[in-house]
């Protein structure tokens, strides 16, 4: 892209937005939440408080000093104390914000490369296939990845970019089609998508955008019309497939996943209250609801479970596969609407999976009824769970887990979708790693917890590692993090969730 189109740069407040714009909103809300002294999360929760000062940071933090020594711990301490309250030498603080700015130079890079290579070889289709330089409709043909990926442009401050990529999508998208789409993926990357740009062209300090029209709201709505059949369901939780044209098929399966019931009420909550229409932000409630109220004696829900009946077809139980957003959105649902209905449920959901699902500081799969262990294996998924820790103020935990998943990464360059922990290997059919970015998220959120120079360090590695996957049109997969080949793969998420999450832990501020 010639420098022209990719605008002039815009400052946003707004940097602190992170999933669609509800996380983005949630992870707002969860700092100045971990920040305070009266955390009301944390003390609901039986937590310790924390406290984010460099002195106790690093004072408190055994695993950094030994990886550095006190000589190393005294120069953090130092260097911390003066970029944290400004009363460093120039030429301290701006050695920093020179290697802090490289690092965003590669990263807006690598997010320009793909970026580019999608718009010239797979728009209007869902995601580039970067080994062929050719496209796949995946998720219905909706321009997924220029959908998902608006928000990382307004982070970019890319206001020309934005601009022409809304009035595509004004000019050219519509989800009048016969296809069959996964509710659960059109509702956290297109539905979240086309809100988070919303409420950032909407926004006027931004000056984004300054002649949008709201068209993004319009296809919002149409788009969550056609996601409302269904949920006409016995139990209230959705099909996990729709048609978009026609609703529900005839021969649908009624079997869905824990993550798809509960997995709606940011993007939903946010579409009601943005239209003034409470049917959206209702029909998802009472799907969270359903799933709540057929949790095992011990906390715990399996992972997919018959929508007609409200039996559960899949009983394993973890913070991963199937199941993991059921967790992120209970706490990310309190901190949005203010409910202290989710925060209740959070705690009881959290404090299961403390007791059941934990093998500090790792995390396993057991059965939701008897909590026995069915599955030993760390799989890529659960890297949120670090940043899900963050929220709910639990540092220390949210510490050795990072840890543990980073020591993974470190290992084979990448994370792969399976690690067995007790045979400590990729484990047998998971040796991908799809350019995830749960575990680069977590580290954001750590970073932006501790102001440990130590994540940032994490976030290096990374995007050393991530750069290797560059092939001429895009970034590819890798399909086998041992041998490190790669494979014809581009996930929507790489552009904006992936590169987002680095570009702000790079980000000052």
């Amino acid at each position: 892209m010639s420098p022209s189109l990719r605008g002039s740069r815009v400052s946003s407040d707004s940097h602190t937005m992170l999933r669609g714009v509800l996380s983005l909103f949630a992870m707002g809300m969860a700092r100045a939440q971990l920040s305070s002294t009266t955390t009301r999360s944390a003390d609901f929760l039986h937590v310790p408080k924390e406290s984010f000062s460099a002195d106790d940071i690093l004072g408190t933090n055994h695993d950094f000093k030994a990886r550095t020594g006190d000589a190393g711990v005294n120069e953090m301490h130092r260097r911390l104390h003066e970029l944290l309250n400004e009363r460093g030498s120039h030429a301290d603080i701006g050695a920093w914000d020179r290697d802090l700015t490289g690092l965003r130079t590669r990263v807006m890079d690598m997010f320009y490369h793909s970026y580019d290579n999608y718009m010239l070889h797979a728009f209007p289709h869902d995601e580039l296939l970067p080994l062929s330089c050719h496209y796949v409709d995946n998720f219905g043909g909706y321009a997924l990845t220029l959908v998902d990926s608006l928000d990382m442009l307004a982070i970019l401050g890319n206001g020309t970019e934005f601009t022409r990529a809304v009035g595509l999508l004004k000019e050219r998208l519509t989800f009048d089609s016969d296809v069959c789409i996964s509710v659960f993926e059109t509702n956290i990357r297109v539905m979240g998508g086309l809100l988070s740009a919303h409420l950032l062209a909407s926004d006027s300090t931004l000056a984004l955008m300054p002649s949008y029209d709201g068209c993004l709201l319009q296809l919002a709505l149409d788009l969550g019309d056609r996601l409302l059949p269904a949920f006409d369901t016995p139990t209230g939780i959705p099909y996990g497939t729709v048609n978009m044209r026609n609703g529900v098929q005839k021969d649908e399966t009624s079997i869905s996943s824990a993550a798809c019931a509960g997995t709606l009420l940011l993007e939903f909550g946010t579409l009601s209250r943005l239209s003034g229409q409470p049917v959206y932000e209702r029909v998802a409630k009472r799907s969270l609801l359903a799933l709540w109220a057929r949790r095992s004696e011990m906390g715990l829900v399996g992972g997919h479970i018959d929508i007609k009946t409200g039996e559960w077809t899949h009983k394993d139980s973890g913070v991963g596969t199937s199941v993991d957003s059921y967790f992120e959105y209970l706490i990310k649902g309190h901190l949005m609407t203010g409910e202290y209905e989710y925060l209740i449920m959070f705690q009881q959901a959290y404090g299961a999976a403390k007791a059941y699902l934990s093998r500090h500081p790792w995390y396993v799969d057991v059965n939701m009824d008897t909590t026995n262990l069915v599955w030993p294996v760390y799989n890529s998924l659960q890297s949120f769970w670090p940043a899900l820790e963050v929220m709910a103020g639990n540092l220390r935990d949210a510490t050795d887990t990072h840890e543990a998943y980073f020591g993974v990464w470190r290992k084979y360059g990448f994370t792969p979708e399976g690690f067995n922990l007790a045979e400590g290997r990729v484990n047998q059919g998971q040796t991908s790693y799809p350019l995830r970015p749960e575990l680069i998220e977590s580290t954001l959120y750590l970073w932006q917890a501790t102001s440990d120079p130590h994540y940032i360090e994490v976030g290096r590695d990374m995007l050393a590692s991530l750069e290797s996957t560059r092939v001429p049109c895009g970034h590819a997969a890798v399909g086998n993090v041992e041998a490190h080949t790669l494979i014809d793969r581009m996930d929507s998420y790489f552009l904006s969730e992936t590169l987002k999450y680095l570009y702000l832990l790079f980000s000052p501020g």
